[in-house]
């Protein structure tokens, strides 16, 4: 049996008329994330962290945002993509533990929710995903609300 950790990193910028979405799920909000895709975050570092356990690049290599049929794309048809890919490797994913840095908004009411979509997208069960948030106490952009970060580790094994 081999086993293998990865760990994925996403930071992205607020931005006004986009909604906020976080693990697949919208939070209300009065700014969303800039990016090429739904900008979302957790499931980019998420996807990140599988990618990296796997050894099969990154997301930006799979998904690059000079490509407009990425444009606007909901992220977890992306990190059920990752997911596909990691698994015809021969890969299974044992628990995938994620935190999201943001000084707003408050997260805590949508654990839950971004646990059960990101459980869903990967085909696990509830316990197998862990999702958390911290802020950064008010330093740097993240702390001027500028925008959020999100890491994740992901462990895979395969027989």
């Amino acid at each position: 049996m081999t086993m293998r950790i990865g760990l994925g990193y996403d930071a992205h910028k607020f931005t006004t008329g986009r909604p906020l979405r976080l693990g697949g799920v919208t939070i209300p909000y009065e700014k969303g994330l800039y990016g090429h895709s739904d900008a979302d975050v957790l499931l980019h570092a998420i996807c990140d962290a599988l990618l990296g356990a796997a050894n099969l690049g990154d997301i930006g290599q799979l998904f690059p945002p000079s490509d407009p049929a990425y444009a606007g794309i909901d992220s977890r048809l992306l990190l059920r993509r990752v997911y596909e890919l990691v698994s015809a490797n021969g890969w299974s994913i044992i628990n995938i533990d994620a935190t999201i840095i943001a000084q707003v908004p408050r997260l805590s009411p949508y654990y839950q929710p971004m646990r059960e979509s990101i459980a869903e997208t990967l085909e696990l069960s509830f316990e197998q995903i862990s999702v958390k948030a911290t802020t950064p106490e008010g330093m740097g952009a993240l702390g001027r609300a500028e925008g959020i970060a999100a890491y994740a580790v992901a462990l895979l094994m395969r027989q």
